[in-house]
């Protein structure tokens, strides 16, 4: 008899390895193991990892600094580079020569092609201070035996001589790390608020949901007009910094409260929360230690998605001269100047901030999008 049952085949079927790595994965492993298959989003993942590198070297890449200006050296075009001399790796540029049309009495830039400007990494130029902290004069790249701010402009320079390629990174530090900083701003505010809503309900709920109906009620262009015009043109650059960052901060709060109140209404009676309360934990406790990371993955893909508004809304209100103003240094400042249609006719490379405007954006978008689809490992 015991034969008999041993050569019945088996019914249930062996997991696999894979299916066994599944049953005892965390949930940050199965939304990683799903992100990865995210193509879109991974490579959106290393573009904005790029740009945070930017972010944290921009002196390190830019090899002039902002206040470096020449009147000789103004609306110069880019300055394309030659890698490659007589079949050898060895960069360099032509020096920009400019001469005076004898019909037109405009300026007008040429190549010499006789002459060769190489080029070298980690070449010496202005000093600096890296993160305010450590005193450096060494840049990514720069040309041999001249100043670099005198002979390289890889992407032209702006009307009043600066070079565009150097403002463009120290822009990129500023209006990523306003959109970053707005971000978890709004995002505590959005979690904070959003989760007192659903977590108490009632009188409390009504309240903050009329205001929040208010505020999203109120245009946004002339909000940020009228809170931009409260701004001192005396107040220094990191001051008015802040209060942008400020302003868009407690604009873009709302959208993240509705998303949490409604997860805590329907987690309020779990019966994780009713221990909490029981064991005597106090409200706030109760929303950061054990709602919040019940749906933790679906904040931080409503995070990412909502960097891009900010972004935008810092450029938008720096174009527009409502935000930042010269001398600081972002993209919508430098956008200011492509403003003049005719300015942009005679000098189309001044609108070459908005690429890493537009790049940025869609990375971000992607990332949140995968980020949103693997924050559901099991849907």
């Amino acid at each position: 008899m015991a034969e008999a049952v041993a050569n019945i085949p088996s019914l249930v079927k062996p997991k696999t390895n894979a299916e066994d790595r599944i049953s005892v994965a965390t949930q940050w492993q199965l939304t990683w193991w799903r992100f990865r298959k995210h193509r879109l989003a991974m490579v959106a993942a290393v573009i904005v990892i790029l740009f945070y590198t930017v972010v944290l070297f921009a002196e390190f890449f830019a090899y002039s600094s902002t206040s470096s200006s020449s009147e000789d050296l103004s609306l110069l075009p880019p300055q394309p580079i030659h890698w490659f001399d007589e079949s050898k790796f060895r960069p360099y540029v032509h020096p920009v020569v400019g001469k005076r049309d004898p019909k037109t009495f405009k300026k007008v830039y040429k190549p010499d092609l006789e002459t060769k400007v190489p080029l070298v990494f980690w070449a010496e130029g202005y000093a600096y201070k890296l993160w305010g902290l450590i005193p450096s004069n060494r840049h990514l790249i720069g040309v041999e035996g001249a100043k670099a701010e005198e002979s390289l402009f890889l992407l032209g320079t702006d009307i009043q001589g600066r070079d565009l390629f150097s403002r463009l990174m120290l822009a990129t530090r500023t209006s990523l790390t306003i959109g970053l900083v707005g971000v978890l701003l709004s995002l505590f505010l959005g979690v904070l608020l959003g989760g007192i809503s659903g977590l108490y309900g009632g009188i409390v709920d009504n309240i903050i949901q009329r205001f929040i109906e208010i505020i999203r009620s109120i245009p946004t262009i002339p909000l940020w007009m009228g809170l931009a015009a409260a701004m001192p043109p005396t107040w220094p650059i990191m001051r008015i910094y802040f209060f942008i960052t400020i302003i868009i901060s407690l604009i873009g709060w709302t959208v993240m409260a509705r998303v949490v109140r409604g997860r805590f209404l329907s987690l309020r009676t779990e019966d994780f929360v009713t221990a909490a309360e029981l064991a005597g934990a106090s409200q706030l406790r109760i929303i950061f230690r054990h709602m919040v990371p019940s749906f933790l993955s679906h904040i931080i893909a409503a995070a990412t998605l909502a960097i891009p508004a900010m972004i935008i809304s810092e450029t938008s209100l720096s174009f527009l001269g409502l935000g930042l103003r010269p001398p600081a240094v972002s993209w919508g400042v430098l956008l200011q100047q492509s403003q003049n249609i005719q300015a942009i006719a005679i000098s189309p490379w001044l609108l070459l901030p908005a690429v890493p405007v537009i790049l940025a954006i869609l990375a971000f978008n992607f990332l949140g999008d995968g980020l949103r689809d693997a924050a559901d490992p099991y849907g």
